[in-house]
């Protein structure tokens, strides 16, 4: 099979992705064999391949929004069988019986495993994955349109509900992307008024046709104060935006993996009980919501396909915010 493999992180710009040919794997026990036929490209893509997180395989396949065709299981499988279509997501698995796990936090898992990163994900045509791991697709979205919702949705979604948005309320969104048009859909869903802060006109033009009420930079003053907000983009200096239009008690959701510094922040930003939090990972729970609200709203995605050769290229486009919502490679 052939596959994307990283070596050595470097800056996206020297094409660090190598096309090499593999063996497809075999599986036991509770494992699937997917034949990729679609995989989004995300920021924490990027960020694994330029070196801001540690690598923690090498080689290393990225590759966490992938949407394949069983095409055999291991002997104890029991939820999936060949030919089903199903979608893998960054959580891949946990232990199950920590303190976490056994709460309802098993984003928070210590010996969680990552697809992409501890474990080989989809910049390939074939994956093996545990079948807790795989879940069904949305019948309504073709593979390309559904890829995006496996990270961008399920992180968007959760950052949503950290940041105590409630259903009418007024949310700002910092960085306007593969979460943020995802997410803009569920806010108008709850009736929720959207202010869009993007430095990108083509990204703020695409919010307001999704629905957004008002759209600028991070430095302008919108109509009103927002009671929510979520920060996509890995600008730690956003933070700082957001809490100076930020009304009393309200929270400033962190939705990346990786951000640049923050700030220092006066005291008078976070008075009048001001929240700011991170977002860390999600849960299969957090999976199976995103999916169910996909078919009931219904989501749509807004993507830019690549072929899997061109990797490279798609992260560097990633990198300099020309991809006006969701990249997906295709694969096979």
């Amino acid at each position: 099979m052939k596959a994307l493999r990283l070596t050595q992180p470097a800056p996206v710009e020297n094409s660090p992705l190598s096309i090499v040919t593999l063996s497809t794997p075999q599986v036991t026990g509770t494992q699937l064999l997917l034949r990729v036929r679609a995989c989004g490209i995300c920021h924490t893509d990027l960020h694994i391949v330029e070196g801001e997180l540690p690598l923690e395989k090498r080689p290393l396949t990225p590759g966490h929004q992938i949407v394949g065709i069983v095409e055999s299981t291991g002997s104890e499988v029991r939820t999936h069988q060949r030919g089903n279509r199903v979608g893998v997501p960054w959580l891949n698995t946990t232990c199950g019986v920590c303190r976490f796990c056994t709460t309802g936090r098993e984003n928070l898992c210590e010996d969680a495993r990552f697809t992409g990163y501890h474990i080989d994900g989809g910049y390939a045509e074939y994956v093996v994955v545990d079948e807790s791991s795989a879940y069904p697709m949305p019948a309504s979205l073709s593979d390309e349109e559904a890829a995006p919702l496996l990270c961008g949705g399920v992180i968007g979604l959760r950052a949503l509900r950290l940041s105590g948005i409630r259903p009418g309320g007024r949310i700002g969104l910092y960085g306007f992307g593969a979460s943020a048009h995802i997410a803009t859909q569920i806010l108008r869903h709850w009736d929720c008024e959207v202010f869009v802060f993007s430095r990108n006109r083509d990204h703020r033009a695409l919010a307001i046709e999704l629905g957004a009420e008002w759209t600028g930079s991070a430095e302008e003053q919108p109509p009103h104060l927002i009671e929510s907000a979520v920060i996509f983009a890995p600008a730690g200096q956003l933070v700082l935006s957001a809490l100076k239009v930020l009304d009393r008690g309200g929270t400033v959701a962190l939705a990346g993996i990786h951000m640049s510094p923050i700030p220092e922040v006066e005291y008078r930003l976070l008075y009048h009980e001001r929240t700011v939090r991170s977002v860390a990972n999600s849960t299969r729970q957090d999976v199976r919501e995103l999916l169910d609200l996909a078919e009931r709203i219904p989501l749509r995605t807004n993507v830019e396909t690549f072929p899997l050769g061109d990797a490279n290229r798609a992260l560097q486009r990633l990198k300099k915010s020309e991809i006006r919502a969701s990249g997906v490679l295709v694969v096979g």
